[in-house]
């Protein structure tokens, strides 16, 4: 829905982030410290990942990551940039100058839509594990239905329709007599002027913004209103990444699941590790956001990152149904679950 966390900037020159990868945006610093009693381990390799929008609180884990060094510990030496324009993560993904991505799994299905144009991209790991997408409406609007007749904000971005229509479904309403306007990325600020009664945006993130300023605002998650559970966010890879370098991929994998296990064990430390390394973060707004995430993060079993393939094969015919792609998305072909399904986890911890 964000292209990817619907990254809202308008679009800038891919050439700007192609700098930021050449000069090693974010990459952690320090070297793993091996025991005495142990043998060295290998050189860390490098490897370059985009965030699908500007540092927040979702990326907790991943930043705890480089801060604790689970990247070197698990021979990657991790370099972590963001976008400067929606269609930055996955452009540079395609092309190959970086290795992994974070997605907006619509971005993931319209690209598999487009293929062979486009370099098959796979999923290989669940950010979060339920869709970020909702409708956020004025105090005065108590169900989705109530929109009927008035007028609803959207950015642009194909995704939103979608959501919008499926959560007015499924609360009883008729899609088709609503109004709908593109305001861009300014769903708070159009929300608090009243310029609109509801707008498409993320929970995590305009939900627990608009309502820290203003509260009594009402969050309608898309799920919570006959969506599937889908993993809204998905760290990506090309296939032939994967085919030629798995190991770099399972080191990078490895790294992040302990990443976000730690952050789940320890969420006021691993806010920090964000904050430290992400300046110009607001900490309570990180708090708010990420004590909301911490549920979304757990998988099956309370694994992070885990890929269900039943949930994925439920996504992919919803994904057709409300018109974001043509025909269900390859689910087979899209998503390679193995990768976090053989990580190491503290889940059991």
């Amino acid at each position: 829905m964000r292209g990817p966390i619907r990254a809202r900037a308008a679009c800038a020159c891919l050439l700007a982030a192609a700098a930021i990868v050449a000069a090693g945006c974010g990459s952690g610093t320090s070297t793993t410290k091996a025991s005495a009693a142990s043998a060295p381990p290998p050189p860390a390799r490098s490897a370059t990942l985009i965030l699908d929008f500007t540092p927040n609180a979702v990326h907790t884990g991943i930043y705890a990551a480089l801060a604790r060094h689970y990247d070197r510990d698990h021979g990657v030496r991790l370099h972590v940039m963001a976008p400067t324009a929606t269609t930055d993560s996955i452009k540079l993904l395609e092309t190959g100058r970086v290795n992994f991505a974070i997605l907006d799994i619509h971005d993931l299905a319209i690209a598999d839509e487009s293929a062979p144009t486009h370099p098959d991209l796979v999923g290989i790991m669940a950010i979060v594990e339920r869709p970020l997408s909702a409708v956020i409406a004025a105090p005065g609007i108590t169900s989705p239905r109530a929109l009927e007749g008035k007028t609803v904000g959207i950015t642009g971005v194909p995704s939103d329709t979608a959501v919008l229509r499926s959560v007015v479904a499924g609360s009883g309403g008729d899609p088709a007599k609503i109004k709908t306007i593109t305001i861009g990325f300014n769903a708070v600020a159009d929300l608090l002027a009243g310029r609109v009664a509801g707008a498409t945006a993320f929970w995590n993130d305009e939900g627990v913004t608009v309502r820290s300023k203003r509260p009594g605002f009402h969050v309608f998650r898309v799920d919570d209103y006959g969506a599937p559970s889908y993993p809204e966010l998905v760290l990506c890879a090309t296939g032939r990444t994967l085919r030629d370098d798995p190991s770099l991929a399972r080191g990078v994998v490895d790294a992040l699941v302990a990443g976000y296990d730690f952050t789940l064990a320890n969420p006021q430390e691993a806010a920090l590790d964000l904050e430290h390394q992400a300046t110009g973060l607001d900490p309570s707004l990180v708090r708010t956001q990420l004590s909301g995430l911490l549920p979304a993060f757990r998988g099956p079993g309370g694994r992070f990152g885990v890929l269900d393939e039943a949930k994925l094969a439920s996504w992919a015919q919803w994904e057709a149904r409300f018109g974001i792609v043509s025909h269900p998305p390859d689910v087979a072909r899209t998503f390679d679950p193995s990768y976090a399904a053989s990580a190491p986890s503290g889940a059991a911890r």
